[in-house]
């Protein structure tokens, strides 16, 4: 949760990237860039590819063309378990949490991996600052929360591994726009620090909003690169989807 103060480099590079179900191709030459510190969006309608390319850059699938590096090593192909371990992060677009649970225990099993309690605390209390009302409902059951509240703990549960890159998977979906906002401005402040997100969305607007730069699909294939400057400028979104 607190990468490198180090803003240069890329920590992801994906370059002609194929993906594939069986025989049926549905990710087409995929070429991408996500920055330190940066918030990359990608965006585009149901079916357009996006939840592939992120399970295949975390190695839950094995992509059927193309390279993928991390922090400038190449992992085309690695495992999930492994890339977990170099610090990749998803939070998956369903309300991911342990909801027999307590939220302090869901955000303790993020923090599995780590061996250094001191570290345990100091993540704790990053996530506690970030979300409040996750320190004042500790002991509450996960699956008894809102559906806000509840990506609130699953977005805590990941920053509890100490990530450099996240994968986020529709974190508005199903969610008001007050939470959506408060959920966005707080992976704002974590690019801020020096995290790399890779956010992938339909809600175009609050996703410019803390972006700084954009993909589009279309049918598995990139259509458009821009600036989240340059995408704001734009009169209507309609004409990409």
């Amino acid at each position: 949760m607190e990468p490198s103060d180090d803003r240069s480099g890329t920590v992801l590079e994906i370059r002609g990237l194929c993906c594939a179900y069986g025989r049926k191709q549905v990710v087409f030459d995929l070429d991408m860039l996500v920055g330190r510190g940066e918030i990359v969006s990608l965006f585009g309608h149901n079916g357009a590819g996006k939840t592939t390319v992120i399970k295949n850059v975390l190695g839950a699938y094995k992509p059927s063309g193309g390279t993928v590096h991390y922090d400038g090593v190449e992992i085309t192909g690695t495992s999930a378990r492994s890339n977990v371990h170099r610090g990749m992060a998803l939070i998956p677009s369903e309300r991911f949490v342990f909801g027999d649970l307590t939220v302090y225990d869901n955000l303790l099993l993020g923090a599995a991996n780590l061996k250094d309690g001191d570290q345990q605390a100091e993540l704790l209390s990053q996530v506690y600052t970030l979300f409040p009302i996750l320190e004042e409902r500790s002991k509450q059951l996960a699956g008894t929360m809102s559906g806000g509240q509840q990506r609130m703990v699953s977005l805590g549960l990941a920053l509890m591994s100490a990530p450099r890159l996240l994968l986020l998977d529709e974190p508005s979906l199903g969610l008001a726009p007050a939470v959506v906002q408060e959920i966005f401005s707080a992976v704002r402040a974590l690019a801020d620090k020096g995290l790399s997100v890779l956010l992938l969305e339909q809600n175009v607007g609050q996703a410019l909003r803390v972006s700084d730069r954009a993909y589009v699909m279309r049918s598995g294939r990139k259509i458009l690169e821009e600036t989240a400057q340059q995408m704001r400028a734009r009169d209507s979104f309609w004409d990409l989807f």
